[in-house]
């Protein structure tokens, strides 16, 4: 390691996030990096602990301890504190396809699990990340270097999100001849349209997207495989077919009203908004996305993608954000029963919190609650809605603790506008069906344990729709894991 006792001299330290009075003037991302001088001293942090559960990656638990993608991360962190920063990329790329997403949009499994924040702060292991990919496309160790030779080979990735995209770029390493089909106008998936671009601004997927295009990839947008073009015409053409077309069978809310107008998934609501930034050239064009604009809006769901509802209905000027969890609040603070390294069970607030505090004056979020009744007027708008609290009671018979109504606990909230993230229940059935592959009881595509390929011969499956919803880290993971099997069964061995 280059700095024996450079966790010991140096404080953490991360990227700046603009004001939110000025970053919710527009939909950018609004972290400002530090300097390499000063990244370079984050990166001495790394404490050569002997045991790095950073690159861990298993599960303590019931949760994931460090990177699924097993990140050599001390190895980096050294080269980047170093200064040898065509090495540390080439140590980051060598696991990590898409640096560039993840040190955007990864909750950071391994700073959850670093040593160095047993008794202080880990290490900004993600921006140490960000800065070594972000200084290789400046420097061109990141350009497009396509494959010497042609196996002959042909496969189809049905799905451009994460796991389609790290399926695809491997296979083409290989030398493979790989086209992805996306059935959304642009390469992405999730990336693309259920990421808001505070996050993620979409020209990073471009820039990867046309590298990979200069490799060799072929991208068809526009095509919904299993309705436009037939499963059977995709199978005769291709060796091998991965469907990585994701797990965007949206959970709904189920009470009565729920046919009033103003009711939206999430993921329908932030695809709007950005697919009209990407089509009005950066501008909010009225009649080209649902507007939270003077509305009273409330986001049932309270992950990642409910965070990115109420960041998102603030930019558009809602008159008011409320979130509903259904679970009780978490602990602010690590309980005695989830010591570290184990993913800290504890209460998170995000950009979109902030922002709600600071314009509203409070945390959007209330717990326990969901809605009982979405209440509309003659027209069918949505006016109000009737929610009720919840409280945990075991199941005598199962054991189970679920939750339910705390009878006379309803009260009334004005709404007009409903944005329901609350998870998706596994993939969606035209493309399993039209590929005629098993399913497993949650409508995940079935395979044999930690194996990619389906029940049907020459078909595999990757990322959400085959592990269930899930980190854009995992989706990566599966992409690779995936390619080997394919690479296998195509090759007979495999590098990859």
């Amino acid at each position: 390691m280059g700095k024996p006792t450079g966790f010991l001299e140096y404080e953490r330290e991360d990227a700046k996030a603009t004001s939110v009075k000025a970053r919710i003037k527009n939909f950018n991302e609004f972290h400002e990096p530090l300097s390499p001088e000063k990244q370079r001293c984050q990166a001495a942090r790394c404490m050569d602990c002997g045991v790095p559960f950073c690159q861990n990656g298993q599960v303590l638990s019931g949760m994931v301890s460090g990177c699924p993608l097993n990140n050599l991360i001390p190895e980096w962190n050294d080269l980047l504190y170093m200064g040898t920063m065509e090495q540390a990329y080439n140590r980051l790329h060598k696991t990590n396809n898409f640096p560039e997403f993840t040190s955007r949009v990864c909750p950071a499994l391994c700073e959850k699990a670093c040593t160095c924040g047993l008794n202080g702060d880990p290490v900004s292991v993600r921006a140490n990340e960000h800065l070594i990919i972000e200084n290789a496309y400046e420097k061109g160790y990141a350009k497009a270097k396509a494959p010497a030779v042609r196996t002959g080979k042909t496969v189809a990735v049905i799905g451009s999100g994460p796991a389609g995209l790290a399926t695809a770029d491997q296979l083409n390493k290989r030398g493979h001849s790989v086209t992805v089909y996306e059935r959304d106008d642009r390469v992405g998936g999730l990336l693309m349209y259920g990421i808001p671009n505070m996050k993620l601004e979409k020209q990073i997927i471009d820039r990867k997207a046309n590298i990979m295009k200069e490799e060799g990839v072929k991208f068809v947008t526009g095509v919904n495989v299993g309705k436009d073009i037939k499963a059977s015409e995709i199978l005769k053409q291709y060796d091998r077919v991965v469907l990585a077309c994701g797990s965007r069978n949206a959970r709904d809310i189920k009470a009565t009203g729920r046919d009033a107008k103003g009711i939206y998934f999430a993921v329908d609501f932030l695809k709007s908004t950005t697919k009209s930034l990407l089509d009005n050239d950066g501008k909010l064009v009225d009649g080209t996305f649902v507007s939270a604009k003077d509305k009273d809006v409330v986001v049932i769901g309270g992950g990642d993608t409910g965070n990115d509802c109420v960041g998102t209905s603030i930019r558009h000027g809602a008159k008011s954000v409320l979130q509903l969890e259904m679970m009780p609040k978490a602990p602010d603070e690590r309980l005695e029963s989830n010591p570290w390294p184990e993913w800290p069970r504890i209460c998170k607030t995000d950009y979109g919190q902030e922002e709600a505090i600071e314009v509203f004056g409070k945390d959007p979020r209330v717990y326990q609650t969901t809605v009982k009744e979405f209440v509309k007027d003659k027209k069918g708008n949505l006016t109000k809605l009737i929610l009720v609290k919840l409280e945990a009671k075991k199941d005598e018979k199962t054991g189970h603790l679920n939750m339910v109504e705390v009878k006379g606990s309803e009260y009334e909230v004005d709404c007009q506008l409903v944005l329901i993230a609350a998870g998706f229940l596994g993939s969606e059935s035209y493309v399993t069906k039209a590929f005629k592959v098993d399913t497993d009881p949650r409508t995940n595509i079935a395979t044999m344990p930690g194996k990619h390929a389906t029940s049907v011969p020459n078909v595999f499956t990757a990322g959400d729709v085959h592990r269930g919803q899930s980190l854009v880290v995992w989706a990566i993971r599966e992409g690779r894991d995936c390619a080997r099997e394919v690479d296998e069964s195509l090759m007979g061995y495999s590098n990859l």
